[in-house]
């Protein structure tokens, strides 16, 4: 991919590779939040998928062929600093760690995407009360304001980060109108 990569289009083709392998992604997290209208400040999408099982190898040839590489490591402050650029690597490295998420990084564009599987509530339910958003002229499904809020409530407690709070804020003064 070229170094103009547009984060939505990437974001729009990656659901789309998803969805064709019979993985239905909900955007949550701060991007959510972001399409809603907080001015909230993030360059990382969260969608919450169904756990692969076998399709595991697919969802990471989805991945890298869109030119994301699985994140291996990240600094204190979250920022990138180690992929896995192949893509056989990194399909190991996943089935062997069986982890709840995972990160892959675009390194041209600087995107990161995050996957949670299953996590911390499955997608099935999500998708359930999801809101089909247009991008693009394509589909993507964003969490409802009540989910939204409900997971940034698991994430608050599990974490304590300094932004928590405002998210959770804007969540329920939105879910108040």
């Amino acid at each position: 991919m070229s170094s103009t990569v547009d984060p939505l289009d990437l974001v729009v083709a990656v659901t789309e590779g998803l969805r064709g392998i019979g993985l239905d992604s909900v955007l949550v997290g701060g991007m959510a939040l972001v399409v809603l209208g907080s001015r909230r400040v993030t360059r990382d999408f969260d969608f919450v998928v169904p756990a692969p099982g076998d399709r595991l190898p697919d969802v990471v040839t989805v991945m890298y062929g869109h030119g994301l590489a699985l994140v291996s490591r990240l600094d204190a402050d979250g920022h990138v600093t180690a992929t896995i650029d192949n893509e056989r690597v990194a399909g190991a490295r996943l089935r062997i760690d069986r982890p709840v998420n995972a990160s892959f990084h675009h390194s041209t564009s600087g995107v990161r995407l995050d996957l949670l599987f299953d996590f911390p509530v499955a997608a099935s339910e999500l998708v359930t009360r999801a809101t089909r958003l247009r991008l693009r002229n394509h589909h993507v499904l964003i969490a409802s304001e009540e989910d939204l809020l409900r997971l940034k409530e698991i994430a608050a407690a599990a974490r304590r980060a300094p932004g928590d709070a405002e998210d959770i804020a804007f969540l329920k003064a939105r879910l108040a109108r």
